[in-house]
């Protein structure tokens, strides 16, 4: 008898150990605290919440590079410092789904200033030129420099074409 209850002593001191299981399913993006040309994560709720009980390792892709990101009381700090301004891609999955979102990044006087940018932006404003093209014929030359300039300020700031059309398919998938 003396052994079942220690056994069943042992069970339930084992049982206490093990750790709680929290998934990342909304994040914000900031500036890190330091100023140090960083960005930080912080796990949230569907509010927008800060959560704290986030600690461990969690792997984020960031602009087409998978890396473990450590959380400690929800925060993460992102290691690459960014040298001027640019599109940041963040995708976090988990068992409940993909949870992305695309940054720009504006760096002025050593301040980063994450703007999100929703993914229906990249879809309607080359559509609204292509319409406006085709509505004024006057226009399409207009229409085609503009287009070309999109594509070239989003080249060139760090969204190519494939993260351009993940974050498409991303956005599409969430509307679903």
């Amino acid at each position: 008898m003396k052994r079942i209850f220690l056994v069943f002593l042992l069970f339930m001191a084992c049982s206490s150990v093990f750790a709680q299981h929290a998934d990342i399913n909304n994040f914000i993006v900031k500036e890190s605290l330091l100023k140090n040309s960083k960005l930080a994560i912080i796990a949230a709720d569907s509010l927008g919440n800060p959560i704290e009980k986030i600690n461990g390792i969690y792997t984020f892709t960031v602009s087409g590079f998978t890396q473990p990101i450590t959380f400690n009381d929800g925060i993460a700090v992102l290691p690459l410092q960014l040298e001027r301004s640019a599109f940041v891609y963040l995708k976090h999955q988990n068992d409940k789904g993909t949870h992305s979102k695309l940054l720009y990044v504006y760096k002025k006087d050593g301040t980063l200033n994450p703007y999100t940018i929703s993914s229906m932006w990249l879809v309607l404003f080359p559509l609204i030129l292509v319409f406006l093209a085709f509505a004024f014929r006057k226009f399409i030359i207009i229409a085609v420099i503009l287009l070309l300039c999109f594509f070239y300020f989003n080249h060139s700031n760090g969204l190519d074409a494939s993260t351009f059309f993940e974050t498409i398919f991303d956005g599409l998938k969430k509307m679903f």
